[in-house]
């Protein structure tokens, strides 16, 4: 994370989250690194369907797609840029060892990332299984798989 932040720095970039299943882990380890406030703009965590709403999800998207799919990844990352006004909205969602039972659509232990870019209105997608033994190393997998994302998209 450290070489990433200060890519970001270095290249005057900025970056904002939409975190669910990851609950604030991938700010956290953003804020870890010093310098992190010259790139994070802003984070949320909205790991109800109500507050994936509030800040900019349709409800049309997770009634058609399901809160855990790609289409509801691409419009946490993007609304998250918006809304901060950043260069990069990272969008986080899926289910890690356990059943959503409001939400009982969408393969389990799979997560989807997104990262949108505003200059050029593109998404980055992955799907990843988490299915590692606890919450806290699927975390840390999806931690992991987004900074490698970010950092080939910094090339």
């Amino acid at each position: 994370m450290r070489k990433l932040v200060e890519k970001l720095i270095e290249k005057k970039k900025t970056v904002a989250t939409m975190e669910s299943c990851t609950g604030g882990g991938v700010s956290n380890a953003i804020t870890n690194i010093e310098g992190a406030s010259e790139i994070l703009k802003y984070s949320a965590v909205t790991y109800s369907n109500e507050y994936k709403m509030k800040m900019g999800v349709s409800s049309e998207v997770i009634d058609k797609y399901s809160v855990y799919s790609r289409e509801c990844s691409d419009e946490m990352s993007k609304n998250i840029s918006l809304f901060a006004g950043s260069d990069y909205g990272i969008g986080i969602t899926g289910k890690l060892n356990r059943v959503d039972i409001n939400n009982p659509y969408g393969e389990d232990n799979v997560v989807f990332i997104s990262i949108y870019e505003k200059e050029n209105n593109k998404f980055y997608n992955e799907k990843i299984e988490a299915t590692l033994g606890s919450r806290a190393e699927n975390k840390e997998l999806v931690i992991n798989k987004i900074i490698e994302m970010m950092e080939d998209i910094l090339k």
